[in-house]
């Protein structure tokens, strides 16, 4: 009839809603803090160098359109992505600007890629690696991170402590660092760290949101 609205337009304005929630860089990079685990609004606030106000604003966004929850322990309140396919979205949006947007591949080859010519190890590489007993996988990030959720099997030595604790590490396997995803730097520098002190070292080819939702072994977390 003349005036009614078809259930699939109805469908795409609610999809819509999502990638709109989605279409800011603040949010955006909450969406990835959120990745590793639940948080305060505190603590991704620090995270985020937004304000308070600000945070919760770009938190509320999330929660109306379905992207995140939100729970309130005493005077905190606490939030987590509802799904664990978020990252997996993430990362195909940040495919294809990688591969259709100059700037994007600009920014990635000065700031990344010149960084680091050896070739990432990719998830399925790190699985073999590990269960042969070729390669020990460090967690760079903070404890309260790699205590939310982490690689199983993963060691968590935070960039901060690497250098007191190299003694430790084995020089007859290669050590594999990752972070909270392919741009995080901490792996970066990590990986820089342990190749100047003589270790063969490469970092995952993504982080601990993307190998989680590709549904690889993980501990921790509730």
């Amino acid at each position: 009839m003349p005036g009614l609205v078809s259930p699939k337009k109805r469908l795409l304005e609610h999809f819509a809603r999502v990638a709109k929630a989605m279409a800011s860089a603040n949010r955006l990079e909450l969406i990835e803090a959120l990745a590793q685990g639940e948080r305060s609004v505190d603590a991704l606030a620090q995270a985020s160098g937004m304000s308070m106000a600000n945070t919760s604003h770009h938190l509320q966004i999330l929660r109306d359109s379905g992207l995140a929850v939100s729970r309130k322990d005493g005077l905190q309140v606490f939030y987590r992505l509802t799904d664990d396919a978020i990252p997996a979205v993430l990362a195909g949006i940040r495919g294809i600007a990688e591969r259709h947007l100059a700037e994007v591949e600009r920014i990635v080859r000065e700031n990344f890629e010149s960084r680091d010519n050896l070739t990432p190890v990719r998830r399925e590489e790190l699985l073999g690696l590990v269960r042969s007993g070729e390669a020990m996988v460090i967690d760079v990030r903070p404890p309260a991170e790699y205590d939310a959720g982490h690689i199983e099997g993963a060691v968590n030595i935070p960039l901060e402590s690497l250098t007191g604790r190299l003694n430790k590490l084995p020089h007859d396997q290669e050590i594999v660092a990752y972070c909270r995803g392919p741009y995080c730097m901490l792996a970066f520098e990590a990986v820089e760290a342990l190749r100047k002190h003589g270790y063969h070292a490469r970092r995952l080819e993504d982080g601990y949101p993307e190998w989680k939702a590709d549904r690889k072994p993980v501990a921790g977390g509730q």
